[in-house]
């Protein structure tokens, strides 16, 4: 083989190796700062590129993602004097590779000793108990600073996070001591608070079992007085059905007067001391005058056992029973009848 075609084969794989090995990939969520005679050319994006041989290099190779940093606890003095220990947690994101890379020497470092001068002038304006309450306000305020510290630098900060507040163990003891003190005194006021409960819902009940036995007992009077107005009604309705049957029936005044004799009766029950004769009976029987106090105490009064009783028109004799003043006042209504009807 001739050594012309040996030399062209050997240029050619050397060739070929410097054209591969110029060829890059890119990974997503990364760029590459590429320099040309040591200025900066471009920024490769995710994909295929391929650089020129002894002109182009790779200067830094950036990841795009979100990043976080842990640094180490930073030594703190509060407003009253009290030292304590706080780490941080930091999340950013390079949002230009070629400030990131030309900007700061070291932006962690940078971003590290930022925080904790930030974090010192926040802690030394505020005392131990706004330092363990403030949290949040004090993760805004470190966030703000750093990012507008950052921003020159290609890296935006997204959260700050402190995540550990150590205070001296003297000042640990106290907290506890001051905590459970707090708890006892809100579990006393929670069992005042219960107490009270109790006993305004005691009183409550009994107010409202009060006024629904008061309810009972008015709608019960209520209804008992409801009750004799229809039995009251209902025996005038029975009565005036009576009248009316009786008045259809047009009895004859032999019937009527042997009725008001019964009812006359039944009044003179022994119990009353006078008893007043209807004029109704007066003029049919003529008894005005000889039934005049027949009942006292329980016994035929001494005018009534006379022995007679005067009419308008004739004497009739008065021999009735002493003991029984109700079959005295019969017996004399059916002498007076018998005289008065001498049909009957």
């Amino acid at each position: 083989m001739p050594g012309g075609i040996i030399a062209l084969i050997v240029i050619g794989v050397i060739v070929l190796i410097i054209v591969v090995t110029n060829i890059n990939v890119v990974p997503q969520s990364n760029a590459y700062v590429i320099e040309r005679f040591g200025t900066f050319y471009k920024i490769w994006g995710n994909g295929i590129h391929v650089k020129v041989p002894f002109m182009d290099r790779v200067a830094r190779k950036v990841s795009l993602k979100e990043q976080v940093v842990d640094f180490e606890p930073q030594s703190v003095i509060t407003r009253d004097n009290v030292s304590m220990k706080i780490d941080t947690v930091v999340y950013f994101q390079i949002t230009d590779p070629r400030l990131y890379t030309y900007g700061v020497e070291s932006p962690i470092m940078a971003i590290e000793t930022l925080c904790a001068t930030t974090l010192r002038n926040i802690i030394g304006e505020l005392e131990l108990d706004n330092t363990l309450t403030s949290r949040d306000n004090i993760n805004s305020r470190i966030r703000e600073i750093l990012d507008e510290a950052t921003d020159p630098w290609g890296i935006k900060v997204k959260r700050v996070e402190l995540k550990n507040i150590l205070p001296p163990r003297e000042i640990q003891a106290a907290m506890e001591k001051q905590m459970k003190a707090e708890r006892e005194r809100r579990a006393r006021i929670l069992d005042a608070e219960g107490e009270k409960t109790s006993q305004i819902l005691v009183a409550e009940g009994h107010k409202e079992a009060a006024i629904l036995r008061a309810d009972a007992i008015r709608e019960t009077k209520i209804r008992e007085a409801q009750g004799e107005a229809e039995a009251i009604l209902a025996v005038q309705r029975a009565y005036a059905d009576s009248l009316k049957m009786l008045n259809e029936a047009a009895p004859s005044d032999k019937v009527i007067a042997l009725k008001s004799l019964e009812t006359f009766a039944k009044v003179a029950d022994g119990r009353a001391t006078k008893i007043i004769i209807p004029s109704e009976i007066q003029s049919m029987a003529s008894l005005a005058t000889s039934l005049k106090e027949l009942v006292v105490e329980g016994e035929i009064d001494k005018s009534a056992s006379e022995n007679t009783v005067d009419t308008d028109k004739t004497a009739i004799p008065a021999v009735f029973p002493k003991n029984d003043p109700q079959e005295a006042l019969r017996m004399k209504a059916r002498e007076v009848l018998r005289q008065n009807n001498p049909e009957t």
